[in-house]
């Protein structure tokens, strides 16, 4: 038996105990993800359970998070902010301080965009020495509605093979590293991967994922978002061993640069792809953002999958989730997909 397969089993084992209790009315959910679509997910979700927890990518490079990576060696802590942030609640103290985590500095010095919760956080875990300790004290100070953990303790640098990134040589494929420069990519990218290459995972990550009702998957830049968990060999492995089911958010509009030109039915395969071994169980779409509705309900049952199409981008015609029928759609699927009454 591999170390990996014998640390998952002990994990395995250790959340038993939580499996086996009595199951309340809400569901127990894991948000996976990064950035914007992470946040637009936990915004929603917080709104139909009070049991959920956000599994954060750690492999951003650029902007305040990056600067810190390479001043101090931590993990890069601004998509854990921003998942913070959204768990706050609608009160005024869970809006006042997600206003303040996320507000940033101007000026002519070292501070200049550098954002509050991003200094928070890194002060924490200098003081505390635990990463999931300082995030849960963030957590508790701000009120928020769920936990944050991130998919791995260390640093991650993504790489992809991308077609054209030089457009003076649009047929070669060349390695690109860094995760803002992969997200804005002017070619094609074909595969990504993680270095290293066999992260370990933060242990309450995998509990948490092997202990859910449902996971939850998307929306968010598909590359440097939502695979990067799949390349988390430990993780990867509670996701395909896990009894919970699996959601996938597909995004409202391909992300010039990273996914520009893809179909909805393209982004599960290039995620099957990299997760051939993962199976789902539901795929969520806004309706008017799949012109081919045939082409996707094929891609999705090669995954396993059922399509769910619901109306969830913001009625102003900007390509964004709106909060309240995100929500709704995830209820739903709970509901529909799930169990009626106390879970398991």
């Amino acid at each position: 038996m591999t170390s990996r397969n014998l640390r998952l089993r002990r994990l395995r084992r250790a959340t038993s105990a939580l499996s086996g209790r009595k199951r309340g009315a809400q569901p127990k959910v894991v948000a996976l993800g990064g950035g914007m679509g992470l946040s637009a997910s936990l915004t929603s979700l917080r709104r139909i359970t009070g049991d959920l927890t956000a599994v954060v990518t750690v492999a951003d490079d650029g902007g305040s998070s990056g600067r810190l990576r390479e001043e101090l060696g931590v993990l890069p802590p601004g998509d854990l902010r921003k998942a913070l942030a959204a768990l706050c609640g609608d009160d005024d103290w869970g809006q006042t301080w997600a206003r303040v985590i996320q507000h940033r500095f101007q000026s002519k010095g070292d501070l200049h965009e550098h954002a509050v919760g991003n200094l928070l956080i890194v002060a924490l875990w200098e003081q505390l020495g635990d990463h999931v300790q300082a995030l849960d004290l963030v957590g508790s100070l701000l009120g928020a509605q769920g936990r944050v953990l991130p998919m791995s303790a260390v640093p991650l640098e993504l790489q992809a093979l991308v077609r054209g990134h030089d457009p003076a040589r649009p047929d070669d494929v060349d390695t690109v590293r860094g995760q803002a420069t992969v997200a804005l990519t002017p070619g094609e990218v074909q595969s990504v991967h993680l270095v290293p290459h066999d992260p370990p995972a933060v242990p309450e990550a995998v509990a948490a994922v092997l202990d859910a009702d449902w996971v939850v998957l998307g929306p968010g830049s598909w590359f440097s978002s939502v695979i990067p968990h799949l390349l988390v060999p430990e993780l990867l492995d509670a996701l395909v061993e896990t009894k919970a089911r699996k959601v996938l958010s597909l995004n409202l509009a391909p992300q010039p640069g990273e996914t520009d030109g893809f179909s909805p039915q393209r982004h599960l395969e290039v995620l099957g792809r990299h997760a051939p071994k993962l199976a789902l169980d539901v795929v969520l779409a806004d309706d008017a953002a799949v012109p081919d509705r045939e082409s996707l309900a094929d891609a999705a049952k090669r995954l396993g999958a059922a399509v769910e199409l619901a109306p969830v981008a913001s009625p102003d015609g900007v390509p964004i989730h709106d909060p309240e029928l995100l929500a709704a759609a995830y209820d739903r699927i709970f509901r529909m997909h799930g169990r009626i009454g106390p879970w398991r």
